[in-house]
């Protein structure tokens, strides 16, 4: 990846002219990493945090014509599924190839996921979804939802999430419907709408209150498309590396299924793995061989080519409608940020960078709360 190396000034409430502006969010957001290895170092998005308000202004999602299904929430006290279930220390859903894994951070983090069940209108039974829970929870505060990008899983938050923790934060690190280690083995639909259901059904499960939302790459789609729909659960935004002008893959329902298969297992395959970490990165790690395994690891679930072939032949995600131009123009209000030689995923190559913008950006909130002004978004970028 290209090296970061400026830091953007603020932004004003309106968009900066075209000379001046300090990113150009369209290639890293239509191509995702590929542009973004291509890009110049003022053309890549890093963080957008928001307040959901600013969403309230977009367009309505295409879906919103027709109502929403009505859902039925889990209301189980019964113990996570599988929480120290092996004398490795890692539950027991997790692939065994966890235990050829050396990163410190990967293994406390990998040791602590767990399962819990999530009740939606699309599955008898309740789905058993993976998380990281917060080891106290908070009243005082927002707790902060970490999703992850394309194709990922809460391990992607092995560095950061301590640091937030560390904090004071209430954080939780939850798997997107069809990624990470949630249980499917009854083979749910893991399109888009599935996906934001399940989003929502764990929200109103467990956390209850209106939740600062983190989307990375692709996770930013996610955290877009789930907040114009549910505007009520999200108090504020933060985007990493955004990706959402892509328009995913067409219909492919038509595609034989066999061929769809054949590029989910290309999609798998160590050669591709190893490519896509490298381009993610500006400077390959010596952990790198270790990140390629941390980062496929969900992979070898039995359910993963199942989940991953729908959600590709039904299209994916595509926010375009609800963003009609330039990320940062739809928020006018933001504030620009960059992170100094540094790729696709920052939150993993520099997470002490990365959790200090975040802190920032909430303690900044938290002070013109106690003023009494206007919560302020803030863009953050590299």
């Amino acid at each position: 990846m290209n090296p970061h190396d400026t830091v953007a000034a603020p932004v004003a409430t309106r968009p900066a002219p075209p000379s001046s502006r300090p990113i150009t969010s369209v290639p890293l957001q239509r191509a995702g990493k590929r542009a973004a290895q291509q890009a110049q170092p003022d053309q890549m998005p890093l963080l957008l945090t928001s307040s959901s308000s600013s969403l309230r202004a977009l367009p309505p999602p295409l879906a919103a014509a027709s109502p929403r299904a009505c859902v039925r929430v889990a209301a189980s006290a019964s113990a996570p599924d599988g929480v120290g279930a092996t004398a490795s220390g890692f539950p027991s859903f997790i692939p065994r190839a966890v235990q050829r894994i050396r990163d410190g951070a990967a293994i406390r983090l990998a040791k602590r996921i767990e399962r819990v069940p999530v009740q939606t209108s699309f599955s008898g039974s309740p789905i058993l979804s993976s998380c990281v829970r917060p080891l106290k929870q908070q009243q005082d505060a927002d707790p902060i939802v970490l999703l992850h990008g394309f194709d990922s899983s809460c391990l992607e938050w092995r560095y950061t999430y301590p640091l937030l923790e560390e904090a004071g934060l209430e954080a939780w690190a939850v798997d997107i419907l069809g990624w990470g280690f949630s249980d499917l083995a009854t083979r749910p639909p893991c399109d888009v709408a599935s996906k934001r259901e399940h989003l929502y059904q764990f929200w109103k499960s467990y956390i209850k209150r209106p939740m600062v939302l983190v989307g990375p790459s692709l996770g930013a789609a996610v955290a877009i498309d789930f907040s114009v729909n549910y505007p009520e659960a999200v108090s504020k935004l933060i985007f990493i590396g955004a990706s959402v002008y892509s328009e995913g893959p067409k219909d492919m329902t038509r595609m034989p299924k066999f061929v769809s298969y054949a590029g989910v297992f290309i999609l798998k395959s160590l050669p591709l793995r190893f490519l896509a970490t490298g381009l993610a990165f500006n400077k390959t790690p010596n952990e790198f061989f270790d990140w390629v395994q941390i980062g496929r690891l969900h992979c070898l679930l039995p359910w993963w080519e199942d989940a991953t072939v729908d959600f590709m032949i039904r299209g994916g995600y595509n926010v375009i409608k609800q963003i009609k131009q330039r990320l940062h123009q739809e928020l006018p209000d933001a504030i620009l940020r960059q992170v100094r030689q540094c790729g696709h995923i920052p939150h993993v190559e520099k997470p002490r960078e990365a959790a200090k913008l975040v802190l920032e950006f909430l303690e900044r909130d938290k002070a013109e709360k106690a003023d009494g002004a206007s919560v302020t978004p803030v863009l953050t970028n590299g």
